[in-house]
């Protein structure tokens, strides 16, 4: 049977085992301890602009959470990057608001400013002022950032910075994950860097970050006895999965390094083909490329590559379905102009793992170039 090429699977880096062991050592198994602390800091040293990190159960958790600081709650609208995964969205359904879809531009794929603006009257001529605005760095490229926070300081509407996918990728010399007035990360299994399973919240100051944590550990309030005075939730990263991310975080220069190569070694082999097109890194935007992904023709000549790899034991994942399509979110408002539907149907995310070696990017090159002769 063919070696099975999985979309991104985990890389471990080494050190992971050590920091686990020596949670099992200390009997720091609970969720607190020293490598929460000290994963933490790496993540605050490596995004660096005053970040302040709160490591979650995931990048989900971070959302809810985020969204709750912001003082969202039942009845209020907050703009969503449509094209995007349901973690994005379903966070504001939590809190009894409606996400508001905004489409695609085509330089990074990620939410349009003209869009966003229209969106924003709109609602505000319906006396519904958005609550915040949740953008997206998709695949690991950054949204256009100096358009949409010029709009949302104009409109005073802050920004949640979806960064899950884009942890190593940057704007204009500053790390993703620092420029909206909360930021998250996602470390599931199939991220970049992972903990297994978890995520983190950026905010621009202690006092936020500890009332991120007091709220991601039940809301228990200050007394010998439990005591709560406001709904909380069980949020908080394990120090166990936290040993992971410490290990992880020493080898994520290693690892984009390795995305990026990918990334070229792809559009060396395949640019060349009359059929394929690659997205590029605008002036300003460092990627990660957390997946490279190619644009094809048709819905039909994407699905006929996807199944040719398939049939070869190789995953590959069509784009994302934009959130104004899904069925769960049918009836909510949106401003779409077609584009991240049109990435939907030719788009097609390669295996991108940093694991990966020459052999495995030849066979899948191979494959591609033999199903477009």
């Amino acid at each position: 049977m063919l070696k099975k090429i999985w979309l991104s699977p985990p890389h471990m880096g080494g050190n992971e085992e050590a920091y686990v062991k020596e949670a099992f050592e200390t009997n720091w198994i609970a969720p607190l301890g020293p490598n929460v602390q000290q994963f933490e800091k790496s993540i605050e040293d490596f995004v660096g602009n005053n970040a302040h990190a709160a490591c979650l159960s995931s990048g989900t958790g971070a959302i809810h959470l985020g969204l709750e600081l912001l003082g969202v709650s039942k009845g209020d609208e907050v703009i969503c990057q449509s094209f995007t995964f349901s973690a994005s969205a379903n966070p504001i359904t939590y809190l009894g608001a409606s996400p508001i879809f905004v489409d695609s531009e085509e330089d990074t794929w990620n939410i349009s400013p003209i869009l966003l603006e229209e969106a924003i009257k709109d609602r505000m001529a319906h006396g519904k002022k958005p609550k915040a605005i949740v953008a997206v760095h998709l695949y690991g490229m950054p949204y256009k950032v100096d358009e949409v926070h010029a709009i949302a300081r104009n409109y005073d509407i802050p920004v949640i910075e979806d960064s899950a996918e884009a942890l190593g990728s940057s704007y204009r010399g500053f790390n993703c994950g620092s420029f909206g007035d909360i930021g998250v990360l996602s470390f599931n299994g199939n991220k970049i860097i992972t903990t297994s399973g978890g995520g983190a919240l950026l905010c621009k100051d202690q006092t936020t970050k500890e009332k991120a944590v007091f709220l991601a550990t039940q809301a228990r309030d200050n007394a010998p006895h439990y005591q709560h005075s406001h709904i909380g939730y069980n949020y908080r990263m394990s120090n166990v999965l936290a040993g992971i991310g410490r290990g992880q975080m020493e080898v994520l220069k290693d690892r984009v390094a390795a995305r990026r190569h990918n990334f070229q070694y792809y559009k060396e082999h395949l640019s060349t083909l009359p059929d394929i097109t690659f997205i590029n890194e605008p002036e300003g935007s460092y990627s990660n490329r957390w997946l490279t992904c190619i644009l094809t023709p048709s819905f039909e000549v994407r699905e006929n590559l996807r199944t040719a790899l398939d049939k070869k034991n190789i995953e590959s994942r069509p784009l994302w379905k934009p959130m104004h399509l899904q069925p769960v979110f049918e009836k909510n408002v949106s401003f779409v102009n077609g584009i991240s539907e049109d990435l939907f149907e030719r788009g097609l995310c390669l295996p991108s793992g940093s694991s990966l070696e020459i052999d495995d990017l030849d066979r899948i090159c191979g494959i591609i170039k033999n199903e477009l002769k």
